[in-house]
């Protein structure tokens, strides 16, 4: 199993759900800063976190630091994790940055870098990995990571939008126009492909000092986490029951789906 943004967070629950679930992982990260994000970005030692979370099921793990916007980078890594590994049966394209908080979040390179992680980044994440998915011909699954943003707009009003804001929308809605491109494509090697769309979890992305300092000065932005059901945040578990239900057999027959875990946020 191949995933991306594994250093914690979302990525990193994948990670050990999956191993729980008998699979051996190949976890990736950027492990770095990107300029327009106004958090902390995950460190090398938050994936060597996983790495022991990982083996403590007792399953394998290949760990490597790499930008998703990396194609060279990513190509090499499933190359090594192939050799170590064995395969690749499912693809979590995970990997996502919130660059919507700091004052940078109006610098117009904040669009670019959000569309270059969350879009571009999903494209040379499934293109990297595959050659390894087709080469057993025992199909597999591919699930793309997007949000309730890629289905509706978060932004309540003039006075929060931002450049990088933008980004994440554009990207984040991007990514379902590649899932039903390759869920079409790749329907006849049974390689499913499907978006999940999480509402706010509990992540690093969304509990920071950045982020609780951006929702105090803008009240209003506070909607796009007032989910139907009455919870805030949902816990990255939910996420990865979602990808398990989707890639294992109980997800079969589904390709091609965009499914929300989102608390009812999307039929507001």
């Amino acid at each position: 199993m191949f995933i991306t943004g594994a250093a914690r967070g979302q990525g990193r629950s994948h990670a050990v759900r999956f191993a729980e679930e008998g699979a051996d992982i190949l976890a990736v990260d950027i492990c770095d800063q990107i300029d327009c994000v106004g958090y902390p970005m995950p460190t090398r030692a938050d994936l060597d976190e996983t790495v022991k979370l990982v083996e403590k099921t007792g399953r394998r793990i290949v760990a490597e630091q790499v930008d998703v916007r990396d194609f060279d980078g990513l190509t090499g890594a499933v190359t090594h994790g192939v050799n170590q590994l064995g395969r690749v049966d499912f693809v979590l394209a995970n990997a996502g940055i919130g660059p919507m908080v700091g004052e940078q979040r109006h610098d117009i390179a904040c669009y670019v870098d959000a569309v270059d992680v969350m879009l571009n980044g999903v494209y040379f994440t499934i293109e990297a990995a595959l050659p390894a998915l087709l080469d057993h011909g025992d199909g597999g699954a591919i699930v793309i990571t997007s949000s309730t943003a890629g289905l509706n707009s978060l932004c309540p009003t003039f006075g929060v939008r931002t450049h990088g804001f933008a980004g994440y929308h554009a990207a984040k809605h991007g990514v379902i126009g590649l899932m039903r491109y390759y869920a079409t494509a790749l329907a006849e090697k049974n390689i499913r492909v499907n978006t999940v769309h999480p509402t706010g979890v509990a992540t690093p992305l969304v509990l920071n000092e950045a982020v609780a300092q951006y929702m105090a000065e803008h009240p209003e932005i506070n909607s796009a986490f007032e989910n139907l059901l009455p919870v805030e945040l949902l816990e990255p578990a939910d996420i990865s029951a979602a990808m398990v239900y989707l890639c294992g057999q109980s997800g079969r027959y589904i390709t091609g789906i965009t499914l929300p875990v989102d608390g009812g946020l999307t039929v507001k």
